[in-house]
């Protein structure tokens, strides 16, 4: 088959499984860990959604967390991107179905006043161009089977993307040690996960140079404007109706998501 129309198809597979019904893996279609095909896909569709009038406004990186490397059984992080319709305010419930097989993670997330367009970043370039930190809560879910992903997967999956929900206060990174930051998420006042900034690929800023690399070398870079999830801090924690969840990360501030 043309590599083109597989990519096509896989795609549209994805697309069809947001109506509710998970798909199977799709990595028996693909060359074992051809990651770049997998990237294909997520472009095909970030086209396809764009081209419906879908708004980009940053990226999320995913799996830069060994804790949930373990939980999903892959080695490596990845990166999606976030549309502004994914975006839930922390007081607006999030409706059931909304994101298949759901499940919440607390992380950093940043705003640029920047582009990051130099052919090779580092943690310099990205600490120019971010203005701000604050506290997020991402929920991802995946339209494949009983999580049953390995990197292909996910990575043609938008890295497993759901919604995001940020928080506050909005802080500038003077003065704020990134790597110490300590995170604890709750489930109505029940600790369900803890971690810290040097969870994150040792520290967030490493995983935004990281993505920043990432994306210099398909000719996406990063852009001012753009709001980046920057990976987990700790466990990623199973979401059921009902859920109501806070994450307090220490010198930083407190962001909150609840479910329908």
């Amino acid at each position: 088959m043309n590599q083109q129309i597989q990519h096509g198809e896989l795609a549209a597979r994805i697309r069809a499984a947001y109506a509710g019904t998970p798909i199977a893996p799709i990595r028996p279609q693909l060359a074992e860990l051809d990651v770049d095909a997998a990237y294909a896909i997520q472009h095909e569709n970030t086209a396809h959604w764009q081209a419906e009038g879908r708004r980009l406004v940053g990226s999320k990186i995913g799996l830069t967390s060994r804790a949930v490397q373990k939980q999903l059984g892959v080695d490596r992080p990845d990166f999606g991107v976030l549309f502004a319709d994914m975006m839930v305010a922390e007081d607006e419930p999030v409706a059931a179905g909304r994101v298949l097989q759901p499940k919440i993670e607390a992380e950093v997330a940043f705003l640029l006043d920047r582009d990051v367009d130099v052919e090779a970043p580092t943690v310099i370039d990205v600490l120019r161009a971010v203005a701000y930190a604050m506290p997020a809560l991402e929920i991802v879910g995946s339209r494949i089977t009983n999580w049953d992903i390995g990197i292909v997967d996910t990575v043609a999956d938008n890295a497993s993307s759901g919604l995001f929900v940020l928080g506050g206060p909005i802080r500038r990174l003077d003065g704020l040690d990134l790597r110490a930051l300590r995170m604890q998420m709750t489930r109505r006042e029940e600790v369900v996960s803890k971690g810290t900034g040097a969870a994150c690929l040792g520290n967030p800023l490493n995983a935004m140079a990281w993505l920043a690399s990432e994306l210099a070398s398909r000719k996406r870079p990063l852009r001012a404007g753009d709001v980046v999830l920057s990976g987990a801090l700790g466990p990623m924690v199973p979401v059921n109706s009902g859920d109501a969840f806070e994450a307090n990360i220490a010198g930083l501030g407190t962001v909150s998501a609840r479910f329908a």
